[in-house]
This record gives C-alpha cells, sequence and structure tokens, in this order.
C-alpha cells in the first residue's frame, strides 16, 4: 500500500471505526480479492465488538500489498458514504504532496556546471 494511503487510513482511523461494519460484505470481499487470508477473516471475527473488528483491519490493511486500498474502497459498498470521504482524502493527499515537496527543496538551488568539476577519466 502507498504511503498516502495508509496516511489516509490513520487519519481517518476513529471516524472509520465509527462508521463501518466490517463483519459482513467488506471481511468478504477483502477474502475474495486475496487482500486477507483465512487466518486474518477469522481473527477479526474473534474481536469482542465491531470497533476492535474493524480497528484490526485497519491494522492488517497497510501491509497487503499495493492493491489493499482499492480492493478496500471497492468493499464499501454498503457504505457509500465512508467510501467518498476516503476518495476525498486520498485527492486531498495527492494535491499536497507536491507542497511537501517544495518544502523538501532548498531556496537557494545550487548549479553546477561540468566544466567547473576537475574529472578524470
Amino acid at each position: 500500500m502507498e504511503a498516502r494511503d495508509k496516511q489516509v487510513l490513520r487519519s481517518l482511523r476513529l471516524e472509520l471505526g465509527a462508521e463501518v461494519l466490517v463483519e459482513g460484505l467488506v471481511l468478504q470481499y477483502l477474502y475474495q480479492e486475496g487482500v486477507l487470508t483465512e487466518n486474518h477473516v477469522q481473527e477479526i471475527k474473534a474481536q469482542a465488538t465491531g470497533l476492535r473488528k474493524t480497528m484490526l483491519l485497519l491494522d492488517i490493511l497497510p501491509s497487503r500489498g499495493p492493491k489493499a486500498f482499492d480492493a478496500f474502497l471497492d468493499s464499501l459498498q454498503e457504505f457509500p458514504w465512508v467510501r467518498e470521504k476516503l476518495e476525498k482524502a486520498r485527492e486531498e493527499a495527492i494535491t499536497e504532496l507536491p507542497a511537501e515537496i517544495r518544502k523538501l527543496r532548498p531556496k537557494d538551488s545550487v548549479t553546477c556546471q561540468a566544466t567547473q568539476l576537475n574529472w578524470r577519466c
């Protein structure tokens, strides 16, 4: 999973816990798509509350490969408002990325011409 998508899940963690019930379609879809293993499904189902089930899923998803976030979005058919919120947060993360990169560049970039270097072959 991309760092951007991990950040989106982290930033919306509490909201997802309150709004998503993972027990039904969500778990089965993620299992069907190979994002979750049978052991993951059993471990999630064994949790005592819906909140704990969702939190465990959110703990597992980031380590389940590059298609995990998109599969999670697809699994939210019963929760279209949550899917929209995640997609919006993802888009905002994309637009904020260039600004973050600009912060990393020095204000006065130093250019170096090849003729100024003493290269020996």
